[in-house]
C-alpha cells in the first residue's frame, strides 16, 4: 500500500492488476480499492470484462468457444477507455454481467472525484498488439503469479457454479481458460510488483 500512496499527486492515477483467468484479480482489485478508500483516497475498481464482444459477433466469427481470448474483446475500445480515464473527469463504461453472459453499455460511471482507478483484467500486461499499447498507460502495475493447477481448479469451480456438469466444466476450463492462461503467461510484460499465489 505504501507504494500506491506514493502515486498521489497531480492527475488521476491508473493501477493495473493483471493475471491469468481465475488468478484473483477481482479479489485483489477490490481489496486495494477498499484499503485506499479507508485511507482517504477516492478509488474505483474497473474490470476489463465489459469489453467482451457480444456472443452474436463471436458466433459470426466462429470464436464463441474461445470467449475470453484476446481476439474476443474490443481491445481498441478498452484502450480508448483507459486513455479517457486520464483526461476526462467523468467517464461512463460498460460492465459484464456474468450471469447473463453479456456486456451492458453505460453500466459503470467513474466519478469526477476519483483519484485512483484500479483496473483488473487478463491482458493489461500482454505483449501482443494492440494490447501492448496499454503498458505505457499504467502508473503502477501488479502481476498475479498463479500456478496452473490452481487456475484449472478455480475455473472448473466457476463453471460448476454456472450450472455446467463436472465433465463440461472441466472441458471448458481446459480447452479455453487454461489455453488463454498459457498464452497470457507466455507473453506477459514486466510488472512493477509480482504477487505469488502458493
Amino acid at each position: 500500500m505504501t507504494r500506491l500512496h506514493r502515486l498521489r499527486g497531480a492527475g488521476r492515477k491508473l493501477v493495473a492488476v493483471a493475471g491469468a483467468p481465475a488468478s484473483g484479480k477481482s479479489f485483489l482489485g477490490a481489496a486495494l480499492c477498499d484499503a485506499l478508500c479507508r485511507d482517504g483516497v477516492a478509488a474505483t475498481l474497473v474490470p476489463m470484462d465489459g469489453f467482451h464482444l457480444d456472443n452474436r459477433i463471436l458466433d459470426a466469427r466462429n470464436l464463441r468457444a474461445r470467449k475470453g481470448a484476446p481476439e474476443t474483446f474490443d481491445a481498441a475500445g478498452f484502450i480508448a477507455l483507459i486513455q479517457r480515464f486520464r483526461t476526462e473527469r467523468e467517464v461512463v463504461y460498460p460492465l459484464f454481467d456474468r450471469a447473463r453472459d453479456l456486456s451492458i453499455a453505460g453500466a459503470g460511471v467513474l466519478d469526477p472525484a476519483c483519484e485512483v482507478v484500479v483496473i483488473e483484467g487478463n491482458y493489461l500486461l500482454f505483449d501482443e498488439p494492440p494490447w501492448v499499447d496499454l503498458a505505457g498507460l499504467w502508473d503502477f502495475s501488479i502481476w498475479l503469479d498463479t500456478p496452473e493447477e490452481t487456475i484449472l481448479q478455480r475455473c472448473v469451480a466457476r463453471w460448476l457454479a454456472h450450472g455446467h456438469d463436472p465433465e463440461a466444466a472441466r472441458t471448458r476450463a481446459e480447452r479455453n481458460d487454461l489455453a488463454n492462461a498459457r498464452r497470457i503467461i507466455a507473453a506477459r510484460l514486466a510488472a512493477d510488483m509480482t504477487l505469488s499465489d502458493p
